[in-house]
């Protein structure tokens, strides 16, 4: 395929976006494609995965580049074109590329590529975190890691059923496969842009991955039940749990912002979900209002993400070993702070998108010994990303 300046220089802002403003990559890939409407699909597809490729192997690209930290346009420059000799491509004669170099990049990549961290892209710190807490599963689960998310779909049984979205997206050239155990989840054959599609704005479907499917599904709600997801976001969950209950029952959807609860909102309706109510956690007073009052609790909390850098790659270049210090503390302070809000008898899903066992059953295990004989573990999952999907962690408890 040929390269063309404009599509190359639209990487080149976004990754500029990404790593000199700190922007994550998903919205500026959004921003830079909206802006340039008249853009073809392969055109579009070229600056979202060139973008994002670059992304995921950035680490890999500075080093067999010789550049220590990218702030310079001609560093960027430098960097695609180490990125375009990598994956075999032509350099076109452009000024901007003078400076690449493709005998020296592919004899450094011939010395680097046995190196873990670089050739698998990751910074050190995290690399050793991985190592020491998983062993030797590490190096599947990074490699893993460095692949292209799939697309999958959930399908919204509100309105739709599986065969019927199925047949809509082939229709218009989308082909899906069904997911084995997971009877309302689609993936797509290749990756599309879905949400332009006249079937996601009627609420047919919402881009939900498997695993995070399986985590809702792992609540085992029953119409008439009144639930809490307690740390809701923008209510991917929510909106999974109002269909699997037939909108019968309460769901309270509850989060520390605002604006993720008005997306839900807004998710809501176009879902046809009408048993959800929307809670701003802004005092402890909403916790203790609802004391004893949920037959379900969905703990689904905040986390390092690192099960989920398949789909958002920018994200291991933002951490830190500080902010997944912080982000343990956030964990354990849910656990023992809003589990008041179960009733007895009732169950509550703890789950995390991370693969590290210290947020996942390291914590329901220190819970359980600060909480003895109140809870009682039911079933614990740990979904990892060779499986196929997104890393995921899951993990029942019946409070007695």
């Amino acid at each position: 395929m040929k390269l063309y300046k404009n599509l190359c220089e639209a990487v080149i802002r976004s990754l500029r976006d990404v790593f000199i403003d700190q922007r994550y990559a998903d919205k500026v890939i959004e921003y830079t494609l909206k802006k340039n409407p008249k853009w073809g699909g392969r055109d579009r597809r070229f600056i979202a995965e060139t973008t994002y490729e670059m992304i995921r192997w950035w680490r890999l690209l500075r080093d067999v580049s010789k550049i220590k930290e990218a702030s310079a346009p001609a560093d960027f420059w430098k960097l695609f074109g180490a990125w375009a000799v990598l994956n075999d491509w032509d350099l076109p004669d452009w000024p901007e590329l003078k400076e690449v170099n493709r005998t020296q990049i592919q004899a450094s990549f011939e010395k680097l590529k046995r190196i873990r961290r670089v050739a698998e892209s990751i910074p050190d710190w995290l690399d050793e975190m991985g190592s020491r807490e998983l062993g030797k599963l590490w190096e599947r689960e990074l490699s893993a890691l460095n692949e292209e998310a799939k697309v999958v779909l959930r399908v919204n049984t509100l309105k739709a059923r599986p065969a019927l979205v199925q047949r809509k997206l082939s229709e218009q050239g989308i082909e899906s496969n069904a997911i084995e155990d997971l009877e309302n989840a689609l993936v797509l054959e290749q990756r599309r842009n879905v949400f332009r599609l006249s079937e996601f704005k009627q609420g047919y479907f919402e881009v939900q991955d498997a695993s995070s499917q399986r985590a809702g599904l792992f609540l085992d709600v029953q119409p008439g039940m009144r639930v809490i997801d307690a740390c809701a976001g923008a209510g991917g969950k929510s909106l999974q749990l109002a269909a699997l209950m037939q909108n019968k029952g309460k769901i309270i959807a509850m989060d520390v912002e605002q604006w993720k609860l008005d997306e839900l909102k807004k998710r809501a309706r176009r879902a046809g979900a009408g048993n959800i109510e929307t809670r701003l956690v802004d005092s402890g007073k909403v916790i203790k209002r609802l004391e004893g009052s949920a037959d379900r609790l969905l703990l689904d909390v905040p986390c390092s993400g690192l099960g989920v850098l398949k789909r958002n790659p920018d994200a291991k270049w933002k951490l830190s070993p500080d902010f997944i210090a912080q982000v343990k503390d956030t964990q354990h302070k849910l656990l023992s702070e809003y589990t008041i809000m179960l009733k007895k008898g009732g169950v509550l899903v703890y789950s995390t998108c991370s693969i590290l066992p210290s947020e996942n059953n390291k914590q329901v295990e220190r819970f359980l010994a600060e909480h003895p004989g109140q809870f009682e573990l039911l079933r614990q999952e740990t979904i990892f990303p060779s499986q196929g999907f997104d890393g995921f962690y899951m993990c029942a408890l019946k409070k007695k």
